[in-house]
């Protein structure tokens, strides 16, 4: 197993030029140092993305309402963690993955050279149509619910993966998680939109509280909730052999970084979904569970693993 080196991650607000480079805290999340970046050079090798994805009800529950996407044609891959009763949440989360699908898609038909052309990060237009579509889907989320009164404050999380050659794009909003797997290391790409983060951010709470905290499923954003909401979009250079997890916070919650990383470094990567569902599932099975996994690969070295494609799961 290769050594990793930590990623260089570039918020992509709105006229942003700053890259931060991640650095672990001990025990609490990262810490971004602000650096210059040069732009890019042209990517060394072609990249093949394989992927698998789970969503499983949990120990709990009686229903499930997260949904994700497994689109490899647009290489997108979302997960999305619905709330608002029975009808609400499923409801939510399934609108949020087929919008953003939806208007990725037409995107690509719409403005196709401009999102194939190479750029670097900070000056690529596809942070903003990722942020473009799931605003879409909040507005559509917000609609659905005005119309009926039975899915009245329903809302989602979303954390989405966009890739492009080497570049990989998130858009985030509350507490499911992007983590990157690069040789040795893990990262929590995306940042929890949380009371319990906020508390630590503040130093109210430690980490290690907050896994405790009876408030530690009340997220701070949500999609859909409102008409409007704030996108964190991220964006950071993939090199081949990188897998990136998306997952909900039924499987967040229950299994540690350390655990991630183990069990990405000795399955392959059809069977990481599985055996992160089952651990989180041997530790309670609290809430839903959903999990991507999704593997940067040399295209001349790729394995010849069928993956799945245009995959969608809701329940």
């Amino acid at each position: 197993m290769r050594r990793g080196r930590r990623p260089t991650l570039v918020s992509l607000k709105k006229g942003s030029t700053r890259a931060c480079t991640l650095l672990a805290r001990p025990g609490g999340a990262p810490v971004p140092s602000c650096i210059s970046v040069s732009p890019p050079e042209p990517p060394p090798v072609r990249l093949k993305i394989v992927s698998a994805g789970l969503t499983d009800v949990g120990k709990k529950r009686d229903h499930n309402e997260d949904s994700f996407l497994i689109d490899e044609d647009l290489k997108l891959f979302v997960v999305a963690d619905g709330m608002g009763g029975h009808a609400g949440g499923g409801t939510a989360s399934r609108i949020a993955v087929e919008t953003i699908d939806r208007e990725l898609r037409q995107a690509r038909t719409t403005q196709g050279s401009a999102l194939d052309a190479r750029t670097a990060l900070q000056d690529s237009p596809v942070p903003e149509a990722i942020r473009a579509a799931v605003e879409r889907a909040c507005i559509a989320i917000y609609s659905k619910a005005q119309e009926d009164p039975r899915l009245a404050g329903m809302g989602t999380t979303v954390i989405s993966l966009l890739l492009k050659e080497d570049q990989a794009f998130f858009a985030h909003v509350g507490d499911s998680r992007a983590y990157l797997v690069r040789g040795d290391l893990i990262q929590q790409i995306s940042e929890d939109h949380s009371l319990v983060n906020e508390q630590i951010k503040a130093g109210m709470i430690t980490p290690e509280e907050a896994k405790h905290s009876r408030y530690k499923n009340i997220i701070t954003r949500s999609v859909g909730f409102e008409e409007e909401v704030q996108v964190d979009v991220m964006g950071l250079l993939s090199e081949a052999g990188d897998v990136f997890i998306l997952c909900s916070d039924g499987m967040a919650n229950m299994v540690e970084d350390p655990e991630i990383l183990q069990v990405v470094r000795h399955f392959p990567l059809a069977e990481v979904p599985q055996k992160l569902v089952d651990l989180a599932n041997e530790r309670g099975g609290d809430d839903n569970i959903t999990v991507i996994a999704v593997q940067v690969q040399a295209e001349s070295t790729a394995a010849a693993r069928p993956a799945e494609t245009g995959e969608h799961a809701s329940v």
